[in-house]
């Protein structure tokens, strides 16, 4: 292991992790997620380089990590100022808490950030098919919520 291929991978897989954990878990609890996902990184680097996924193997680090600090209520987004960002419908941080956490992650990650299906499905573990599916039943369930009738 050199110091400079942890570092790329790092660079690399790091932003992937927090906006991810971000979007399940809440900025604080997704801060911690992430560092403990990377410092594991770091301990095990020898083992992790050799994964095929090895960003996905952290994402389950993360999730375990964090999984006693974790609360049965969903994160809650910051209020929205209506004043300062009309572009963003200020109903929209409820709306998310109310979508489970798979469905937060898919609608966040794919609608919010661009990430594709497939991205969300090697970084979460689960089939691009599951992310389809939390993916639609998420924004069906958003409209439903912010009273939207259509995707337009």
């Amino acid at each position: 292991m050199t110091v400079a291929e942890f570092e790329a991978f790092v660079r690399n897989a790091e932003g992937r992790l927090s906006f991810a954990f971000a979007a399940a878990y809440g900025p604080e609890l997704g801060r911690e997620a992430t560092a403990e996902a990377v410092a594991y990184a770091w301990e095990n680097w020898e083992r992790l380089s050799s994964m095929s996924n090895p960003v996905g193997f952290l994402y389950r680090v993360g999730q375990s990590r964090v999984r006693r600090h974790r609360s049965s209520t969903p994160p809650v987004a910051p209020e929205v100022s209506s004043e300062r960002e009309p572009w963003i419908e200020p109903g929209l941080p409820a709306a998310l808490a109310s979508l489970s956490e798979r469905q937060r992650v898919a609608v966040v990650l794919v609608e919010g950030f661009g990430w594709t299906q497939i991205e969300v499905a090697e970084l979460t573990g689960v089939s691009r098919s599951s992310v389809q599916k939390h993916l639609g039943r998420g924004l069906a369930k958003l409209r439903d919520g912010l009273g939207v009738e259509s995707d337009v």
